[in-house]
């Protein structure tokens, strides 16, 4: 049943981008409370394109890392 199983593999990839995005979107309140403490209100908008710059500065630099951990963990296993 290559059809079932794929189906589990769909349904198990569509549930880890949920939790992912509801891990993100709990980080993202952690963050801006944290960036309302250091800088105030962050309701004008020189504060907000900082926080959007800093935000994706971090997801870059994360991202980056996670692709090469990813990619010596593949190179751990066919070795």
């Amino acid at each position: 049943m290559a059809v079932k199983g794929e189906v589990i593999e769909k349904i198990a990839a569509l549930l880890t981008v949920a939790f992912g995005l509801v891990a993100a979107l709990a980080w993202n309140g952690a963050i801006q409370a944290i960036f309302k403490a250091v800088f105030g209100d962050a309701e004008n908008i020189p504060a907000m394109l900082i926080y959007a710059i800093i935000v994706t500065i971090v997801a870059v630099i994360v991202t980056i890392w996670i692709g090469r951990m990813s990619e010596k963990a593949k190179g751990e296993e066919t070795a």
